[in-house]
């Protein structure tokens, strides 16, 4: 099945993990991720995208009960396959759960997952948290061998790891990791997989990103919580929407 998402507004998640990493830092309840939250919503953005990894150095088991709670966005756990992880998601239900790769000696996510070579090991967390009634997503990279893994673990939704494509310096390394996202992005609307993308995006680079019509969201964060230092959060949240919606709209023009 194939859709068309070429008039569809870009959805904006904003990832507030960073905000939990300054609070730990220091220790006590400031800077409250929860407020992030909040604020984030009043600035534009769609959704509230939160990573709890094992070894829970930035958002905490707390901060996914309050989200679960005080916020009105829909929440997006990041999650590694672990049954710990999969038992938290079920008993809080958050409207969407991306299954991520997860090491524990990396200072953030390195790469996609593998869900060719994992298909067994992910197959039954996509069956419960789609049984419980969680949109389940594959964070993958633009890989049409992981898309087609994604189809058959049955997956709606993935999201397209866009940190190499950010981690280019020359216009030649742009053009290739661009075209891969931009194919890959094109095949998961063939194959009927809702697409999104994050990792990496900044004001400069967002735009080519967001004009692909066939990316429904971007996830974005580290770099939000970083600017807000500068001009404040809802600032850094307001200019990217716009960077998204000015580069949706001229390539819908």
């Amino acid at each position: 099945m194939t859709t068309s998402v070429t008039k569809t507004q870009l959805r904006l998640g904003v990832n507030i993990d960073h905000v939990a990493t300054i609070r730990n830092a220091r220790g006590g309840r400031h800077p409250d991720p929860v407020r992030a939250a909040r604020a984030a919503a009043i600035a534009g953005a769609d959704g509230i995208t939160a990573h709890l990894r094992e070894d829970r150095r930035h958002i905490s088991d707390i901060d996914i009960d309050r989200l679960s709670r005080e916020i009105d966005l829909p929440l997006n756990l990041e999650m590694a396959a672990t049954p710990e992880m999969l038992e938290i998601a079920l008993r809080h239900k958050p409207h969407a759960a991306c299954i991520v790769p997860e090491k524990r000696e990396e200072l953030t996510t390195e790469g996609g997952l593998d869900a060719a070579g994992q298909t067994e090991h992910l197959r039954p967390f996509v069956e419960a948290l789609t049984d419980a009634g969680i949109r389940a997503s594959l964070f993958i990279d633009p890989d049409p061998i992981q898309l087609e893994a994604s189809i058959s673990l049955g997956a709606p939704v993935i999201e397209l790891h866009t940190g190499s494509y950010a981690e280019q310096s020359n216009e030649a390394g742009l053009f290739r990791e661009l075209t891969r996202i931009v194919n890959a992005a094109a095949m998961a609307d063939e194959l009927g997989l809702e697409c999104h993308a994050g990792h990496g995006l900044r004001f400069d680079n967002v735009g080519a990103i967001a004009a692909i019509p066939t990316i429904r969201e971007l996830n974005i964060g580290h770099f939000l919580v970083g600017e807000a230092i500068f001009g404040g959060l809802d600032s850094a949240i307001s200019r990217m929407r716009a960077h998204m919606d000015e580069a949706r709209a001229r390539k819908s023009a």
